[in-house]
């Protein structure tokens, strides 16, 4: 009872989190860029939910505008990620022995490397950016979804359905993108639903060291990191995106692991 409370609360939360980057309007009409130095950092009340910053901007318009940065470059890499590292690992779990064993050798050396550093990497090579960020997350997570597409590749081939299949008599590339690829698609993107969090944390994380959007644009990681020179006597400005980026990791990690475990017994039956 208790875990589908968290499920119902962790889904609830989501579902405002996504209605904020998708209609911020509802939620706020205050401009997240309007400074007003005469009311900086001022602390929450009626007229500013959550206080305003150094330059007198509304914290909670900012964290409502914020939901689109985050949630949409990591929401985007993850999808990226996702098309990408499917494709990829099932071309090579569906490849000969000696392929797979070489290109995975590769994926393993890729794979050694801490995602953060090798999004950080990218992101110093090509320059700070929302696009860049994006396109940095995304090269760090795919070799992940390689794994596991390739693993789940061998793993449904062997099944009986699919043996039957090529029993009857049709061509092998047919029974891979008929009885394959789409279940090891949708596994995946269980997986996927569980690296959202993930793929968040290191988009604030690139935005806290000022290698993703700049500023004035509202951005969870990008308030943090102005926050943290006035920690001490505007604790408000630092704590409500780094509330946000928090409950999205934790909510989007429950939702995924309750649809991995409901993945797993279909499977089993």
């Amino acid at each position: 009872m208790m875990r589908r409370v968290l499920l119902v609360l962790a889904g609830a939360v989501l579902l405002v989190l996504i209605a904020m980057a998708v209609v911020p309007q509802v939620f706020t009409t205050v401009d997240p860029l309007l400074a007003d130095v005469s009311s900086r950092l001022q602390p929450p009340s009626a007229g500013h939910l959550f206080g305003t910053d150094q330059s007198g901007r509304d914290v909670f318009a900012r964290v409502v505008y914020g939901a689109r940065a985050s949630l949409g470059v990591g929401v985007s890499a993850v999808i990226a990620a996702l098309l990408v590292g499917t494709v990829l690992g099932w071309l090579i779990g569906s490849a000969p022995r000696a392929v797979d064993a070489v290109t995975m050798r590769v994926v393993d050396l890729a794979l050694a490397v801490p995602e953060f550093l090798v999004a950080l990497v990218v992101v110093a090579l090509l320059g700070p950016g929302s696009g860049n960020v994006a396109l940095a997350v995304t090269l760090a997570v795919i070799p992940i979804y390689i794994r596991y597409a390739r693993g789940h590749t061998r793993a449904i081939a062997a099944e009986e359905h699919v043996e039957a299949a090529r029993m009857l008599g049709l061509p092998a590339v047919t029974v891979s993108l008929r009885h394959v690829l789409p279940a090891v698609a949708r596994r995946l993107t269980v997986l996927a639903t569980i690296g959202i969090g993930s793929t968040i944390l290191a988009v604030a994380g690139l935005g806290f060291l000022g290698l993703g959007a700049g500023e004035p644009a509202p951005e969870w990681g990008l308030m943090l990191a102005g926050g943290r020179n006035v920690l001490a006597r505007a604790w408000w400005v630092t704590l409500f995106p780094g509330l946000a980026i928090t409950l999205t990791v934790v909510c989007a990690s429950l939702i995924g692991r309750a649809l991995r475990d409901l993945v797993e017994r279909e499977d089993a039956r």
